[in-house]
């Protein structure tokens, strides 16, 4: 399918993708011409693909004036969130989430750093991630810390897939400090765990079998050490065919909602501030609740 795109508005454009009607796979070419590129940009036209289940080609170039941007239409049922019962492990190795790996999204990446030195990973010698899966995010870590840093800090990854576990200890295996159980978070007590300096949980704490508020609590009231830090992930995403698209699905919406998200978020951030803890929330595809504690000033 051709559109031609030269010389409309930004609105005749959204109307002219609201109008398509495509199947998953099928590529939609649109002809824009180089002037209208240099106005409105290529992360606009990222954000068009993004904003009707779509992924954005290598553009071509027709002619002196006039570039062809290839949509190819993303197969929206071919996600990880409509996995149903099916005989495997919904996060296990063999799983569409598995294939995954959000750290190489910039937007992830980035804002996952900073949250680290936020609250000065480099400090912390005990490190708790609930829902490690394959361990992706220690992985950070290990890259962001010198060899002898690293191997100074204890690190535990808790999952409840169990082959994401198993994964995860031979993809670490040769760091003795690292160490990963597969267990449910909601019995963490079994586990005898003691208490972190950091702890990280990415997308786990919003899973429907978990009480979020009560859990959230629970976290850091017998988990978090004194002083210790916090780094949570709200996703703001959906992944398609392994593409991470901008706005979390909703119930009963047809388009991404944030209530329930911030709804979280609020709740986090003035419990530690209650705490005495300075709380910010950065990031996109990923809200990132960071919070430190507030250093006493001796007088």
């Amino acid at each position: 399918m051709t559109i031609d795109l030269r010389g409309k508005t930004s609105n005749e454009i959204l109307e002219c993708f609201e109008a398509l009607d495509v199947e998953g796979g099928e590529i939609v070419e649109a002809e824009v011409l180089e002037s209208d590129i240099e106005s409105i940009g290529y992360k606009a036209c990222v954000d068009l693909a993004q904003l009707y289940f779509m992924k954005l080609l290598t553009p071509i170039k027709k002619d002196e004036n006039t570039t062809i941007l290839r949509f190819q239409k993303l197969h929206v049922k071919s996600s990880f969130h409509n996995d149903k019962d099916n005989g495997r492990e919904k996060y296990g190795v063999e799983s569409d989430f598995f294939s995954i790996d959000k750290t190489k999204q910039f937007s992830f990446l980035y804002h996952y750093k900073k949250a680290l030195e936020f609250i000065d990973v480099k400090s912390k010698k005990r490190v708790l991630n609930l829902g490690v899966n394959r361990g992706d995010e220690f992985r950070v870590i290990q890259e962001m810390l010198t060899c002898e840093e690293f191997s100074t800090v204890e690190f535990v990854g808790i999952d409840y897939s169990a082959s994401a576990i198993e994964f995860a200890k031979k993809e670490f295996s040769q760091h003795e400090n690292v160490e990963f159980f597969c267990h449910d978070v909601n019995a963490l007590s079994e586990l005898e765990l003691g208490r972190f300096d950091l702890i990280i949980s990415i997308g786990t704490l919003q899973s429907s079998n978990i009480e979020f508020n009560a859990t959230f609590m629970s976290i850091y009231q017998n988990y978090l050490a004194s002083g210790g830090a916090m780094v949570l992930g709200f996703p703001n995403c959906r992944w398609i065919e392994g593409e991470m698209i901008y706005g979390a699905k909703a119930p009963n919406y047809p388009f991404s909602e944030l209530s329930l998200v911030l709804k979280d978020i609020h709740f986090c951030k003035k419990y530690l501030q209650q705490k005495k803890y300075r709380a910010v929330v950065t990031g996109k595809d990923y809200l990132f609740l960071t919070a430190r504690k507030i250093a006493q000033v001796k007088i």
